[in-house]
């Protein structure tokens, strides 16, 4: 299991929950949707960015408070849920993960992904559509909504 280096930041997490989903929000300022990567295992998530480095390299700092990654997480969630179904966004900042809920005792299967640039710093990794959780990928997503956008 990863552990975390003491240069790597931990991601502050809201979760919430209804019937069929769990949602996870974790706020990853100033990262490339491509730099970061998240791994479900049933009930375990993990989330990693990767550190981006400081846009003001060469000058003088006169001020840090912060800084562009690294981050990580683990979080074990109360219920297993659907990894290679997971939806995950990325936009202003945070990331979102949208995970179908397993039936108790059912486990998923292991899948990590990096989300995919679909706009300058917005990303996603498309696991599933509508409320009948049918499998797709992003590509299959991006060209349903083209299809429907020319319409």
């Amino acid at each position: 299991m990863h552990k975390p280096s003491p240069k790597q930041q931990t991601v502050p997490v809201q979760i919430h929950q209804n019937d069929d989903l769990i949602v996870l929000a974790a706020p990853m300022p100033g990262l490339e949707p491509q730099d970061i990567m998240v791994s479900i295992a049933s009930n375990h998530v993990k989330i990693l960015g990767e550190y981006r480095g400081s846009r003001q390299e060469g000058a003088e700092v006169l001020m840090s408070e912060w800084t562009i990654g690294p981050y990580y997480r683990e979080i074990v969630l109360e219920h297993p849920v659907d990894g290679t179904a997971t939806n995950a966004a990325y936009g202003n900042g945070v990331l979102a993960l949208s995970m179908p809920k397993l039936p108790h005792g059912e486990r998923g299967e292991e899948v990590t992904f990096r989300l995919q640039v679909i706009d300058a710093t917005k990303g996603q990794r498309v696991g599933h559509t509508g409320t009948d959780m049918r499998p797709t990928t992003t590509d299959e997503h991006r060209r349903h909504m083209q299809q429907n956008a020319d319409e």
